[in-house]
């Protein structure tokens, strides 16, 4: 899929010294992708404090669902 996209030239030429890619397309997957896991990990934080531990099964009430099921 070809988009056109207009970014600013001296962030994209730094970004490609600092991650060392040959290419502009390299250094916008590179900073796509790293963006992405980053937004993914911020949401796994905010979960941090919403789970009590004493509602979680022990190791042994799990194995005899598995044996249940």
């Amino acid at each position: 899929m070809a988009t056109n996209l207009h970014i600013d030239p001296n962030l994209l030429e730094r970004a490609l010294k600092v991650g060392g890619h040959r290419t502009k397309r390299e250094t916008v997957t590179e900073a796509l992708t790293e963006y992405i896991q980053h937004r993914e990990q911020l949401k796994i934080l905010d979960l941090f404090g919403t789970v009590d531990p004493a509602d979680m099964l022990t190791d042994e009430e799990m194995r005899a669902q598995r044996q249940r099921s």
